[in-house]
């Protein structure tokens, strides 16, 4: 995420959704006039939804609750450049591998749930907001990789990627498709997008300590499971099987699928509206491994809240994350308008009676591992995924990866 320059609060404020009488129209206060005011920050697509609940929660504790909307690529790095100017919101809402580095700012407190709260929630999306021992946030949606499959070009699901790769070159040499799999890549690779096959081919990123979390003093990049791992994907590349190519990034990728014209597609949750709004037939299966190798470990995401370390009401902010997200009133909410797997499990299984492709996101998650949340994992997404570019462009996997483990490195110190 990009951090901006222009104090954030003051960015916000034009979309500020005043959700008390006495809102603030501009959202350009001081400090001190916040001090009445709890401040939620959060993406568009959750804004609407938070309102109803924080205008009861303002009435019944007599406060103004003022929810922000800002866009979703601005949003964490404005939120540490407003802490650092001491004008933060009370709450964030956003992806849990944020954690590390607001933890790093200090800008983000722990969290405590009451009781057996902490049980009612899925296990991986309570470990994914987990960091050195502490919860750091209320998990509301959880999110992974899956495969979606086009069942009239694809009936049968994959069992290997060697399989699916067959099949989607048989659909393409017989002129039915464009492309054997839609997956994004673009000129400067994806390392998330291809972390299932990376992880299926014995490739790590980062190995664990005794307590189980990331260690950064491990780093994978570099060894020779990384090297392995990147020649198996440079069999599927433009010079291989010609299945991962450069010229499928984000902007296109979506509109293969849609069209028809690729049978599989690598994808997530946010991409089944649009998907079903094109009206594809398609069912949802994991992300296959290599034949004979690991199983396809993509990485496991969550969405959650967060107490601003800076805020002016911290009490409200945990009592207002406490008694709305973890009940299922607001996380059924946030369901419907994003179906995303909810993190609180009544939820997810009240949800999952009307929407089985609830329980197929869930089965393709299975093997997903939370995405590490120390500050280090920023510095592998440029390099790695540039390396990854160029073997899949043809360039030598030793060299490719020897000159990502180097700039990671040098970032990492």
């Amino acid at each position: 995420m990009r951090p901006r320059t222009a104090p954030p609060r003051a960015l916000a404020g034009a979309a500020a959704l005043a959700l008390a009488a006495t809102a603030c129209s501009g959202g350009g206060e001081t400090a001190d006039e916040a001090a009445g005011t709890l401040v939620i920050w959060a993406d568009p697509e959750r804004t609407d939804v938070l309102a109803p609940f924080a205008e009861e929660f303002g009435q019944a504790n007599g406060v103004q609750v003022d929810v922000q909307s800002l866009p979703v690529d601005d949003i964490q790095g404005d939120f540490v450049t407003a802490h650092e100017a001491g004008s933060g919101p009370d709450i964030l809402v956003g992806a849990h591998d944020w954690i590390g580095n607001l933890v790093q700012n200090g800008s983000i407190d722990p969290v405590q749930l009451p009781g057996d709260a902490q049980e009612r929630f899925d296990p991986g999306a309570i470990d994914a907001v987990t960091y050195q021992g502490r919860l750091y946030g209320v998990p509301y949606a959880m999110e992974s990789l899956m495969l979606l499959r086009n069942t009239e070009l694809a009936p049968d699901a994959p069992a290997t990627m060697e399989e699916l790769v067959e099949t989607g070159t048989a659909l393409k040499d017989d002129g039915d498709v464009e492309e054997a799999l839609g997956v994004q890549v673009s000129q400067t690779g994806d390392p998330f997008h291809l972390q299932p096959l990376y992880t299926s081919a014995g490739g790590y990123l980062f190995g664990t300590d005794d307590e189980g979390d990331p260690d950064p003093s491990d780093l994978g990049v570099g060894t020779p499971e990384s090297v392995e791992a990147m020649e198996k994907i440079a069999e599927l590349g433009e010079e291989g099987e010609g299945v991962l190519k450069r010229s499928i990034d984000s902007d296109n990728v979506g509109s293969l699928f849609e069209r028809g014209q690729t049978p599989y597609f690598i994808t997530g949750p946010w991409s089944l509206a649009a998907v079903k709004d094109a009206e594809v037939d398609y069912a949802i299966s994991p992300v296959p491994g290599f034949e004979g190798m690991n199983e396809a470990r993509p990485f496991l995401g969550a969405q959650s809240f967060f107490v601003a370390s800076g805020g002016e009401n911290k009490v409200l902010a945990e009592e207002f994350i406490v008694n709305n997200v973890a009940q299922p009133e607001l996380a059924t909410a946030l369901y419907e308008a994003d179906p995303r797997p909810p993190a609180l499990v009544e939820v997810f299984e009240a949800a999952e009676a009307d929407d089985p492709d609830l329980a197929a996101m869930m089965e393709a998650a299975e093997d997903a591992e939370p995405m590490p949340v120390i500050p280090e994992m920023s510095a592998i997404w440029d390099p790695f995924g540039k390396a990854q570019a160029a073997v899949i462009g043809g360039e030598d996997p030793e060299q490719a990866v020897a000159s990502a483990e180097k700039a990671i490195s040098e970032q990492i110190g």
